[in-house]
C-alpha cells in the first residue's frame, strides 16, 4: 500500500493493490498490463465522497482516471457554468499534465468514487515508454478538441440567433434601430459599388398622440402594428421595413430609383389609409393615416444624410396636410 503525504484529498491505495482492471481503461487499452501496472505503482488511489473536490489549488497537474463512481469538471464562463461528466474508465486533465498548467476547470466528485491520480513524470514515462499509451492518449484528445469544437459552434448559432433576434422590433416584428445602423451602410455601400439606385421612405404615423388619447396606448400598440402588417404586405421580398422609433417607420428600396420609390410610397400611403385598427367604426378615428417621405441616394451621400433627406420630405407632407407623399 502506498502512502501519500499531501494534506487533500484523502488517498489509501496504490493502483497495484486496488484490483482495477488496466485494461478497462481508456488510457491503457491495447497496452502491456505489466509495464504498465509496475509504473502506476507509486501512483495514488483517490478516495473522494460526493462533492469532494479532487485536488487542491497549489496540487501539481495530474491526469485522474475514474475508476468507480463519477466525476465532473465544471468549467464557467460569461453567461453559462458546463459541467463535463467523467464515468469510469475515463480521464480528465490530461491537457494540463501536459503542458503543465494549472487545470482549466474545478473538478469534484459527483457521487462517491476512486480515482487513480497520475502525476506528470509518470505519464511522460508511460508515451515514451509504450506506443499504445500514446496512440490512447492522441484519440483522447482528439475527442477533446472535436466536442470542444461542436461546443463551440454550438455557441456561435446560439450567439448568432440571439443577435438576429436583438436586431428584430419586439412590437411589430420589423426590423429595429439597431439592424438600421448595422446594415444601412453596407446597403448604401453595394449600391454604390454596383451603381444601382437605392431609395428609403420615411412614415409616419398622422395625429397618433391624439388617437393614443382617444383610444389609449393599447389602442395605440394596435395602431402600429397595423401599420407595420401594411409594410410586410406591400413590399417586395427585396425590401426592409423599419420601426425606426415609436410611430415612425421606414422602408429601404434597394435597386429603386426616384420615380420608383414614389410609386411604392403611393401605394402605401393609399393602403394606410384601408387598415382598419378596430373593427367598431363608429368609433372616432378607426383607421389610420400616414404622411411619407422619399429620397433616392445621391453621390458621396452618408447613411445620415439619405436618412435626413427623406426625414424633410417627410415634415413637407405633413405641412401639406397629411395622408400624403412628398419627395425629396
Amino acid at each position: 500500500m502506498h502512502a501519500d503525504t499531501d494534506a487533500t484529498p484523502s488517498r489509501s491505495l496504490t493502483f497495484g493493490a486496488s484490483g482495477h482492471d488496466l485494461s478497462q481503461l481508456q488510457l491503457f487499452e491495447g497496452v502491456d498490463a505489466g509495464a504498465a501496472s509496475a509504473m502506476l505503482a507509486s501512483c495514488p488511489v483517490l478516495h473522494l465522497e460526493a462533492g469532494q473536490p479532487v485536488a487542491g489549488t497549489q496540487d501539481k497537474p495530474r491526469l485522474y482516471i475514474v475508476l468507480r463512481g463519477a466525476l465532473g469538471g465544471m468549467t464557467r464562463d460569461v453567461n453559462d457554468v458546463n459541467v463535463t461528466k467523467v464515468l469510469p474508465g475515463e480521464c480528465i486533465g490530461e491537457l494540463s499534465v501536459l503542458d503543465e498548467s494549472s487545470p482549466p476547470m474545478s473538478v469534484l466528485a459527483l457521487q462517491e468514487s476512486e480515482v487513480l491520480a497520475i502525476d506528470s513524470a509518470t505519464l511522460w514515462k508511460l508515451i515514451e515508454d509504450s506506443n499504445g499509451v500514446a496512440r490512447n492518449l492522441l484519440r483522447m484528445l482528439a475527442f477533446r478538441i472535436r466536442a470542444a469544437n461542436a461546443q463551440i459552434r454550438k455557441r456561435q448559432k446560439l450567439g448568432e440567433f440571439y443577435r438576429q433576434l436583438s436586431m428584430v422590433d419586439g412590437l411589430t416584428g420589423l426590423q429595429n434601430r439597431a439592424w438600421l445602423n448595422e446594415q444601412l451602410p453596407l446597403l448604401i455601400d453595394n449600391a454604390n459599388a454596383g451603381e444601382n439606385p437605392l431609395s428609403l421612405v420615411m412614415i409616419d404615423l398622422d395625429h397618433f398622440k391624439r388617437f393614443n388619447d382617444e383610444h389609449g396606448h393599447l389602442a395605440g400598440d394596435d395602431a402600429i402594428r397595423a401599420a407595420a402588417r401594411v409594410l410586410s404586405d406591400e413590399l417586395r421580398p427585396r425590401d426592409f421595413a423599419v420601426r425606426y422609433g415609436g410611430e415612425e417607420l421606414m422602408v429601404i428600396l434597394p435597386n429603386t430609383n426616384r420615380k420608383g420609390a414614389a410609386v411604392v410610397a403611393q401605394r402605401l400611403c393609399d393602403r394606410m389609409r384601408k387598415a382598419v385598427v378596430f373593427e367598431d367604426m363608429r368609433l372616432p378615428l378607426p383607421h389610420i393615416t400616414a404622411s411619407l417621405g422619399v429620397a433616392t441616394l445621391g453621390d458621396g451621400q452618408r447613411p445620415e444624410d439619405l436618412i435626413a433627406a427623406a426625414d424633410r420630405a417627410l415634415y413637407s407632407a405633413k405641412h401639406a396636410g397629411r395622408d400624403r407623399v412628398s419627395i425629396a
